[in-house]
């Protein structure tokens, strides 16, 4: 994907706001609530956000009524975009793993 596309889709309403709010992992439906979008234009944004690598699917977790619920959490740390003789974005990928939760998730994913 172009940088073009990658600006459209961190210009789109709620893209900053879902990338701000998954430092840790949330449900599509726990974006909604929090931070008031509508359900199926937090899911828009949640798939835009994951084609550009900003969001990932962090895992499938099971529900007090016993459903698969997907939660996401940002890649990134930092997105920062020059202006100069061309355009140029500069993301900072997320590098710490959080808890040890998450290391063996990791560990377990490449294997």
């Amino acid at each position: 994907m172009s940088t073009a596309d990658l600006l459209e889709t961190l210009g789109n309403k709620y893209s900053a706001e879902i990338l701000d709010a998954t430092d840790e992992p949330r449900s599509a439906q726990e974006l909604s609530e929090e931070l008031e979008i509508p359900i199926a234009t937090c899911y828009r944004r949640i798939e835009e956000l994951t084609e550009h690598n900003l969001l990932e699917l962090h895992d499938n977790v099971l529900s007090d009524d016993r459903r698969r619920i997907k939660v996401y959490r940002r890649n990134v740390d930092a997105v920062r975009v020059e202006f100069g003789d061309s355009l140029d974005v500069h993301i900072e990928e997320r590098t710490e793993v959080t808890n040890t939760l998450d290391k063996a998730w990791q560990t377990l994913s490449e294997g």
